[in-house]
């Protein structure tokens, strides 16, 4: 049986390819795995059921036989170590692809999260002009020096990898803020990765299901 993943049943992103279950969809049609995915309702993501699976009532979540993981980094790394294609077969670029991973979501993701849920969420607040430059000024120090290192190469090192895959997904997150127009070679390594058949298909799929649910 193919491995099963949650996502949103309504995502709030409508149709973006924002949630975090993208990440998951787009490893598993690079490495060609059939999988299946069981959509979630808000409430039900807070049930027992869902919490066994995920402790803090989020998607996706990720069950392969025996197996259940929570959290995209690691069902995406579960992915690149079990098939082959997202991490590179020597020792060192592998741990490289490894670490731009960790990166992806542990340097470059907070500042660009807070960054949208402010742009999303506070902006009838007395305070919300004064705090955005700070929180814009947070991203373009991550992007600076994202931009520095990936220079004129196609991917952050070397081939296309799970290091990229996390990186892109993130990076999509400031498709809509502006602050791309200041880094077009950032730019161009986003729409790089978003021509990649694999992550098409992935796309695809994920808006299928908000399509399905206004039709129905």
């Amino acid at each position: 049986m193919p491995p099963t993943i949650t996502a949103f049943e309504s995502s709030p992103d409508r149709g973006k390819g924002h949630a975090r279950d993208m990440r998951v969809r787009w490893a598993l049609e690079e490495v060609g795995q059939p999988y299946d995915v069981r959509l979630v309702s808000f409430s039900a993501m807070k049930q027992p059921a869902h919490l066994a699976l995920h402790p803090f009532g989020q998607i996706p979540t990720y069950e392969d036989g025996d197996l259940a993981l929570f959290e995209s980094g690691a069902i995406v790394l579960h992915i690149a170590e079990h098939h082959g294609g997202l991490l590179p077969p020597e020792a060192n670029a592998r741990s490289r692809a490894i670490a731009w991973m960790f990166a992806a979501l542990s340097t470059v993701e907070p500042p660009i999260v807070e960054l949208g849920m402010a742009m999303l969420f506070e902006r009838d607040r007395s305070w919300y002009a004064e705090r955005l430059p700070s929180l814009q000024e947070r991203v373009r120090i991550g992007l600076g020096e994202l931009s520095r290192r990936l220079g004129k190469a196609d991917w952050l090192d070397g081939a296309f990898s799970a290091g990229d895959l996390m990186m892109v997904t993130v990076l999509r997150r400031l498709n809509t803020s502006g602050l791309l127009d200041e880094y077009p070679d950032i730019a161009a390594y986003i729409a790089r990765g978003e021509a990649r058949p694999a992550f098409r298909r992935a796309f695809d799929a994920q808006l299928a299901v908000l399509k399905a649910g206004s039709c129905s």
